[in-house]
């Protein structure tokens, strides 16, 4: 009775996470209107969304935002890449800007739109403590340059802990206090969540759909194949612990994210 019980869970949990998927992708749409500031009543597949997501490293973009990058694309977004450094910490930039280029075009991302900043200021280094100023002087350079309406990028805790991460953090929330974002820019944070949620790979999909967030974006396994391909591009990074990590982590299938609350417009700080 007991192993009949289990296996009758096992099953409903099963059944709900494909239930999950089945709706995932109008919820999404509904989601990003709200994110935006659109009108419900507006028609859109999400050809009016232009992206900026915002990396420390080659690699990121694949480990942390692949399924947003993937649904975006998807839904005719404009999706752009800012990555703050080459990756250079081993002495491998020039290897590690061509993985990122590779991995860009297979999640679907032109070279025409990625940007790679080179700056001797921020260096790969967790140990290095990024400028606030310079990061955030960056970000809205490129928010300005593409006429960019939504941003996306870690939270406080990085997902990882990784300083260069937080320090994009920091930047993107001086940048919402000051009040130097375009009106129309939203500004989105990836939820780190704890170590069980993290290494639990789809199973985490019914948590993340009913836990609080303001966008939510789920993959099933054809774009997580296109995910893995992403992450393999880096091969100067596939030590062991990747494979488990591409096998087990659920950002390789979930990305949720929270609005990065926006100050008053025009403020100056003396």
């Amino acid at each position: 009775m007991t192993l009949y019980l289990a296996v009758i869970i096992i099953l409903s949990y099963l059944a709900l996470i494909k239930c999950i998927f089945f709706r995932h992708r109008r919820t999404l749409v509904k989601s990003l209107k709200r994110a935006l500031n659109a009108p419900s009543s507006r028609e859109t597949n999400g050809e009016n969304i232009r992206a900026l997501v915002v990396t420390a490293h080659p690699d990121d973009e694949c480990m942390f935002f692949a399924p947003t990058i993937i649904r975006l694309i998807e839904l005719n977004a404009t999706v752009n890449l800012l990555c703050l450094s080459e990756g250079n910490y081993y002495n491998q930039g020039a290897q590690r800007k061509k993985e990122l280029l590779n991995s860009c075009a297979v999640l679907g991302i032109p070279a025409s739109r990625i940007i790679i900043i080179n700056h001797k200021k921020l260096p790969d280094d967790p140990k290095a403590e990024w400028s606030v100023s310079l990061v955030s002087s960056e970000i809205l350079k490129h928010i300005r340059a593409h006429s960019i309406n939504m941003v996306l990028t870690f939270d406080g805790s990085g997902v990882s802990g990784h300083a260069n991460h937080i320090a994009i953090y920091n930047a993107v929330r001086h940048l919402a206090s000051t009040g130097e974002v375009p009106n129309d820019c939203t500004l989105l944070s990836l939820v780190t969540v704890g170590l069980l949620r993290k290494y639990i790979s789809f199973l985490d999909v019914p948590l993340s759909w009913f836990l609080p967030s303001c966008v939510c974006c789920i993959i099933g396994s054809k774009p997580y194949k296109q995910a893995k391909a992403a992450m393999l591009c880096h091969r100067t990074q596939l030590l062991w612990f990747r494979y488990l990590y591409i096998t087990f982590s659920r950002y390789m299938f979930i990305n949720t994210f929270q609005t990065i609350a926006q100050g008053p417009k025009n403020l100056k700080i003396y």
